[in-house]
């Protein structure tokens, strides 16, 4: 049975993927998001070739009810991370010349980074269903937003199946979910042949090999244990205790975009926290095109009429 929804989607992507990252333990929280956020990300947003660039910062502290188990559905052990990356380009072209520049970038992973998991996505992702108007959203999350990482009882294939067609199919059409995005990624080879950067760890166990990650927000954490205990979702254990070996679920504390469909954001070009003050202030005069210029190039010339 063929996939239901469109992996490739609306915009210009066509090569993604979805990293998981895991901060050095010696790294406080706060230091690690604030250096992910304003140094590491612009850095990244001004690579050549970049599509997407969207980093999602995790809590560890959140309540202990993001995702029940079903019958027989475990909680994958020894799995804790502090965000997903999601990277994307229009061409492979465009991806060789992002690669080409990017040791500068992997360089700077070792201050931060303890762990990150590259998963490739030959088909896509798929946002089945959105109200939230997140498209470009640089901030702390407003909705309850949680990241789920699935992993097969039988098989990868109907695994990716079963998240698409049958529980996807449930979850967007519920009023309670008010964004649904699936990542459906392909197996983690551990190869060693990973991006270059050094001091950082590219080790999946069995557990993590295979997944398929889901994207799902709520408006409130009540609105989620109420969904939880509703009917239609109840009605879907069974399906899950099926198709589902393992799971972890992560509560989602923020949410920053870098580059959009090619154009890089204020947050990219600036700094997250920098286009948080520009956005609180109003401050129009600092999105002008010839400030943006400037500041990507250095030079005013170019803007003028």
């Amino acid at each position: 049975m063929p996939i239901i929804f469109s992996f490739k989607g609306n915009d210009m992507i066509e090569i993604n993927s979805y990293t998981t990252v895991k901060r050095r333990e010696r790294v406080p929280h706060e230091i690690f998001a604030t250096y992910w956020r304003d140094v590491h990300g612009p850095l990244c947003s001004r690579l050549p070739g970049l599509g997407l660039y969207i980093q999602h910062h995790f809590s560890r502290n959140q309540d202990a009810h993001l995702w029940p188990l079903a019958d027989g559905v475990e909680e994958i052990t020894d799995y804790e991370l502090d965000g997903g990356v999601e990277i994307g380009f229009a061409s492979a072209e465009d991806q060789k010349q992002f690669q080409n520049a990017s040791s500068i970038l992997f360089s700077d992973e070792q201050n931060m980074f303890e762990e990150t998991l590259a998963y490739d996505l030959p088909d896509g992702s798929a946002t089945v269903v959105n109200r939230l108007n997140d498209e470009t959203f640089n901030g702390t999350d407003r909705s309850d937003r949680i990241h789920v990482h699935f992993s097969p009882r039988t098989s990868l294939a109907q695994l990716q199946q079963y998240l698409a067609n049958d529980l996807g199919d449930v979850l967007a059409g519920a009023e309670e979910v008010l964004k649904l995005r699936l990542h459906l990624c392909q197996p983690f080879n551990n190869d060693g042949m990973h991006p270059p950067a050094p001091n950082v760890a590219h080790y999946a166990n069995p557990a993590r090999a295979e997944l398929v990650i889901m994207e799902i927000a709520f408006e409130s954490p009540l609105a989620r244990r109420r969904f939880f205990e509703s009917p239609v979702f109840q009605a879907t254990l069974a399906g899950q205790s099926e198709h589902i070996a393992q799971l972890k679920a992560f509560a989602v504390s923020g949410l920053y975009t870098y580059v959009r469909d090619g154009k890089i954001t204020t947050a990219g070009l600036r700094g997250s926290r920098a286009a948080e003050l520009i956005e609180y202030l109003g401050a129009a005069n600092q999105r002008t095109p010839e400030v943006e210029h400037l500041l990507l190039t250095g030079a005013l010339d170019a803007v003028r009429t």
